[in-house]
């Protein structure tokens, strides 16, 4: 694991949007930046998953987070526009963003590759992480230093058969960071990857359907990565991909 003592408080005075907060490792982050005093922002698709996420993060006595239901499937480049303007007004600046909403799509042969099916994991994990990314850069840009994290995948550095699409979009997001990195090295913005590793995630379960998961870590066990790369102990790391595992 990923190794880094975390500090109580840590993340206080951020405000932190997460994307696909309402379950697995994007619920998980919530919780957990939450619970080091950040204003968290809940994104997802699902409303009744974002309430439930609200409301442990109500009770175990965090700031009141804030929910925007979006599907990143059928959102135009207008929704992320709009949604990253109201958080600018609400909240005055963005200090974090982790895009970690994905989908999986399905295992195929490369010949078998359904073009819908293309599409549409292109579209969640690839071309929404881009409209989404330019739209909350104006509102990180007002943060003293701010964190924008994407999520990749072991197949995203080596291709794997029966991957295709998932594959390929994860390159196409460690090609992404890598840009925006490279142009806002001299902004207040730093841009990094995380590649979670295997965890005990529904995603991992529809993949890996014999796999035992009792024997994977859980999403908690992966965090010291994610809050690292919120904290201000992380300033210094631009364009790179860390392992959480």
């Amino acid at each position: 694991m990923f190794n880094y003592s975390i500090s109580t408080n840590c993340l206080a005075q951020k405000t932190i949007l997460v994307t696909g907060a309402g379950d697995g490792i994007g619920r998980v982050a919530a919780l957990t930046y939450a619970k080091l005093g950040a204003t968290v922002i809940l994104l997802g698709k699902t409303v009744k998953k974002l309430e439930t996420v609200y409301d442990e993060i109500v009770a175990q006595g965090s700031p009141e987070p804030a929910i925007i239901p979006l599907d990143l499937k059928g959102a135009s480049k207008q929704n992320y526009i709009d949604m990253s303007a109201t958080i600018a007004d609400q909240f005055g600046q963005l200090d974090g963003a982790l895009l970690n909403a994905s989908m999986l799509g399905e295992l195929t042969p490369f010949s078998q590759i359904h073009e819908q099916i293309w599409q549409d994991v292109m579209q969640v994990n690839c071309t929404s992480q881009f409209l989404l990314a330019q739209a909350l850069i104006p509102t990180l840009s007002k943060s003293k230093n701010a964190s924008l994290i994407f999520t990749t995948s072991t197949v995203g550095h080596k291709g794997r058969a029966f991957w295709g699409p998932y594959s390929v979009s994860k390159f196409a997001i460690e090609g992404m960071m890598q840009v925006i990195a490279d142009e806002y090295e001299n902004s207040p913005i730093r841009t990094n990857a995380i590649n979670p590793g295997a965890t005990r995630t529904k995603m991992r379960a529809s993949a890996y359907p014999a796999e035992e998961s009792k024997n994977l870590p859980t999403p908690e066990e992966i965090m010291p990565l994610y809050v690292y790369l919120m904290a201000n102990d992380s300033l210094h790391v631009n364009g790179e991909v860390l392992n959480a595992q």
